[in-house]
């Protein structure tokens, strides 16, 4: 196998790789062995057809696709290793030469990793963010415990009012027409969540279980359902049960039932104190980005178009996820936003662009400061990863391969060059 490196505009490289024939023959042969059971010709039992046979009742290239297959990956990673280039996209193959006796030639245009040319990145001016706990957001803090901590009970004695938890049935039309989805039986709703569209909830005040009522209302224009957007529709609903949220009293046996502290002051001063941590932990991280953003418009480098696709491959994978986590597939999210996947796509180029910028000249940093992570540090992340997971450092050690400890050596390199320029920004006071 021999490579040949061409450069293109843009970082973009084509390898142009060459497979021996001798070998492209052997997995002609290959495939040959693999397949000849599905072919059937008159004179010749089933599986037995002779290569050459094959290949004159339906082609010399019959076998050509799947031996250039069978042969691309090996010879691509072999080509990537010989050429030393450092490659952040995934390769555009062409066949160029294909034939009986002949060299099997490909080639693959990749991007690969831009050098960033440093502006100035020390003493960058940067708006420091002020870190301020309110006693309205401790209290709310409370109340979202005292939600948590709530007792529900059912209510028989009283109509629906704000705040609680109906069970109904309800029936909808448009223009007399029943629609798709408008029908539910024994469907829960929070009144005042307003889940429904429109005044529903709102018009559900007052009823008392066993009442029936025609609610009209109008679905938005924009509507992720074409059939009924911008429509107005009637819901006959049946209110079947109410449930009611009783909340426990705020105070010092609160604090004792539902934390480890003695007085309602003590739990206040910690949820303050975590408060406070988080506060300082956003206000670190909205200056890294302001210094970040800074550095990337000092900073020159050119992005070839394949690497900002890879990047945006990779945060479509992991919002996927994330959707499928929340019990929605990424189809069903597509359609309630009004998407398709090449606009969904497109919309996320300009973050996948920033977080490559951003990414390279935090390593141009580290780099040209000589910002590196020993093994102490990479020691820590493991044992910081184990406790996450609630596993061994052993069992994390077992299942990361070397390359992948390399690599959480370069990220943490890439965290410590943040460190630097908050280190060596000048801290920009607001104005009173």
């Amino acid at each position: 196998m021999s490579v040949q490196v061409e450069k293109l505009d843009h970082n973009m490289v084509r390898l142009t790789i060459e497979v021996e024939a001798p070998k492209f023959i052997a997995a002609t042969k290959k495939i040959y062995n693999q397949r000849k059971g599905a072919f059937n010709l008159p004179g010749f039992r089933k599986g037995r057809v002779p290569m050459h046979i094959i290949e004159r009742t339906y082609g010399a290239g019959i076998f050509y696709e799947d031996a250039a297959n069978d042969l691309m990956p090996e010879a691509y990673e072999n080509a990537v290793k010989e050429s030393g280039l450092e490659i952040v996209s995934r390769p555009e193959i062409n066949v160029t030469q294909i034939g009986k006796g002949e060299p099997f030639v490909f080639t693959a245009d990749v991007a690969v990793r831009p050098e960033v040319t440093l502006g100035e990145y020390k003493g960058l001016d940067v708006d420091k963010v002020p870190v301020e706990v309110t006693d309205e957001e401790v209290e709310a803090e409370l109340k979202k415990e005292q939600e948590k901590n709530a007792r529900e009970v059912k209510v028989e004695d009283r109509p629906v009012a704000e705040g609680d938890m109906i069970t109904l049935d309800y029936a909808g039309t448009i223009d007399g027409v029943p629609f798709d989805g408008g029908t539910a039986s024994s469907q829960n709703l929070e009144i005042g969540s307003h889940s429904f569209i429109d005044t529903f909830e709102d018009q559900l005040v007052g009823l008392n279980i066993g009442d029936e009522k025609d609610v009209e209302v109008t679905f938005p224009e924009e509507y992720h359902s074409a059939e009924v957007a911008g429509k107005p529709a009637v819901f006959h609903v049946k209110i079947l049960g109410i449930t009611e949220k009783q909340l426990p009293e705020i105070d010092d046996d609160f604090a004792q039932d539902t934390t480890e502290f003695d007085s309602l002051e003590e739990y206040k001063e910690d949820i303050r104190g975590k408060l406070k941590m988080a506060k300082e932990e956003q206000a670190r991280n909205t200056m890294s980005n302001q210094l970040i953003d800074k550095a990337v418009e000092n900073a020159e480098m050119d992005i070839p178009e394949a690497m900002i696709e890879a990047q945006v491959d990779q945060m479509v994978q992991e919002f996927q996820q994330r959707v499928t986590y929340q019990g929605l597939s990424f189809e069903q999210y597509l359609q309630f936003s009004g998407q398709n996947p090449d606009t969904f796509r497109e919309n996320m180029k300009p973050e996948a662009e920033k977080r490559i910028k951003g990414s390279l000249v935090l390593e141009a940093i580290a780099k040209a400061e000589e910002i590196t992570a020993s093994d102490e540090d990479l020691s820590e992340e493991m044992n910081r990863m184990a406790e996450m997971y609630q596993m061994s450092v052993d069992q994390i050690e077992q299942f990361m391969p070397d390359e992948e400890k390399e690599s959480m050596k370069n990220n943490l390199a890439t965290k410590k060059a943040v460190d630097f320029l908050l280190d060596h920004a000048n801290v920009v006071e607001a104005a009173e």
